[in-house]
């Protein structure tokens, strides 16, 4: 094996060396989708005494175990969503004997029916590649921003450049990161950045030492606790383009301080309060608002799980009064849930009554089942329900986005459910006619075993050949999940998936 000799200063004594490997010195192993041909990230390969290595976002693996070099090594082959044959034994592997210089191809069948492309976000994306001597097709493909994790993304397009913000994002300096939300930018396709099949070259704001920085700085909105930011939407004001969004100050996953929008300040680069809200008001922007024309006026549905049940119109002074937006719900206008004690709307002829009212907030899938429970409606009388086209039991949407597609010609849906082979490591795609419905078939495409994939979010931007091919990131973590292990480079971050929707597996039930 050969290695280069980096001679160290004088003041430092002679065992002060380091040793690099060359390219020429690993031995290259590619994980390719036997489908496609293309490199599938996150394939775990193992040895039999348990040395992990994870195939880049090229799907490569850079190997130089020194005593197993020119031996015969057998390494197990596990993917989520995607399997490699059995031997005789039931094993799912391959022996190879690595050499310096040496590669080998292995070919994986893909069982999801979205592709995995490469991850977007943290450190290492693409290592392997790197030390074997191979270009990248991103600009910064080993650190960018000093960003390790990044939680939850949000992106638009703004002044016409694709605009992107994260939530609590980890740096390698620290155990402690950035809590007050991640931002960066990078060029549309059409404006010279790169195809979304081959990646996303994203320019983080960043601190004078060159980690992402605070987008909402706390001269903006002060107190304790991490600020999220969600419902990112591009609006135009008065002839100009601004960028809003819902920001909160958390306590904690399930109580918030303070909420409200805020506005990007363009010389200062960075979001300001632009109102706050009070914390009794129901109906707020969230999730990734979907631009809706009904009888002559723009509409935003947003929420943070599709299909969207909260609407405003799509204006600054719309969006920044709460008692301008509507829920579309059963319960009588101005009502609020109460368990036994909920009033829903009835017309005389005992119909429950769904429509758009001001300050009465949609009913979640858990107060339904509640309500189904307790009497005081009919399964028969649910606004939605899902059901796996395959096992035909109900699925509960939790975190996604909605979006017209003109390939399909029907709003699309790609969202997070709990339960299958994870907490919410499943991704789900359905459609419907209309915004509102009728939601009837749901298609799981990504499946993530004992691993969590959240918030997963379809960037209309990217969509090619008409809508036929659509792009799909969301975050990748153990968080939440029942894995006792966190993917080395991979886990909190973003990874990108795509999803061809002539793939006749994607037609509903008639």
């Amino acid at each position: 094996m050969r290695f280069l000799l980096l001679l160290c200063p004088p003041l430092l004594t002679c065992s002060s060396f380091a040793l690099v490997a060359e390219p020429a010195d690993y031995f290259a192993i590619q994980v390719v989708d036997e489908q496609t041909g293309r490199g599938v990230p996150l394939v775990e390969l193992r040895t039999t005494n348990d040395i992990l290595h994870v195939t880049d976002s090229a799907g490569y693996v850079a190997f130089d175990e020194p005593g197993l070099m020119g031996k015969e090594v057998y390494f197990s082959v596990k993917s989520h969503g995607y399997e490699y044959p059995k031997d005789g034994f039931g094993f799912r592997g391959v022996k190879l004997k690595p050499t310096p210089g040496g590669s080998a191809t292995l070919k994986i069948k893909r069982l999801n029916v979205a592709e995995r492309l490469y991850r977007l976000t943290g450190a290492g994306i693409y290592r392997d590649s790197v030390l074997l001597g191979k270009k990248p097709p991103i600009v910064k493909p080993l650190l960018n921003g000093l960003v390790t994790g990044q939680d939850s993304a949000h992106a638009t397009v703004y002044r016409s450049k694709l605009f992107w913000i994260w939530g609590d994002t980890n740096r390698a300096a620290y155990p402690l990161g950035n809590f007050a939300v991640s931002g960066a930018t990078a060029e549309l396709p059409a404006k010279g950045g790169l195809n979304p099949d081959a990646g996303v070259n994203l320019r983080y704001f960043v601190d004078e030492k060159g980690f992402s920085r605070p987008m909402v700085p706390p001269s903006s909105v002060a107190g304790p606790g991490p600020i999220w930011l969600g419902g990112l939407i591009t609006i135009k004001d008065k002839g100009k383009e601004k960028l809003i969004a819902k920001y909160s100050r958390m306590k904690n996953l399930g109580e918030t301080y303070e909420r409200g929008l805020v506005i990007y300040n363009d010389e200062k680069q960075a979001f300001e309060r632009l109102v706050k809200f009070d914390l009794e008001s129901p109906l707020y922007l969230d999730g990734h608002p979907a631009r809706v024309e009904e009888d002559g006026k723009q509409y935003l549905y947003c929420g943070y799980t599709p299909p969207y049940a909260v609407r405003v119109l799509a204006d600054l002074e719309h969006l920044t009064k709460p008692a301008a937006y509507e829920g579309y719900t059963c319960l009588v206008e101005g009502g609020r849930y109460a368990k036994k004690a909920t009033k829903l709307e009835r017309g005389p002829d005992g119909e429950l009554r769904y429509g758009w009212k001001r300050d009465t907030p949609p009913l979640t899938s858990q107060q339904v089942e509640e309500l189904i429970k307790h009497g005081v409606m009919k399964r028969s009388e649910k606004w939605f329900e899902l059901l796996d086209v395959e096992t035909k039991k109900p699925v509960v949407p939790h975190g996604g986005s909605m979006r017209w597609n003109e390939y399909r010609k029907h709003w699309i849906a790609i969202f997070a459910a709990a339960g299958g082979g994870s907490m919410i490591g499943e991704t789900w795609y359905a459609e419907a006619e209309t915004p509102l419905g009728p939601w009837r078939h749901a298609r799981k495409i990504v499946t993530h075993d004992k691993y969590s994939f959240y918030n997963p979010v379809h960037h209309a931007f990217f969509d090619q050949e008409g809508g036929r091919k659509i792009y799909f990131e969301g975050t990748y973590t153990h968080t939440f999940s029942e894995s006792q292990e966190k993917t080395p480079r991979y886990d909190y971050n973003q990874i990108m998936y795509r999803l061809d929707l002539a793939d006749p597996r994607l037609t509903p039930p008639s």
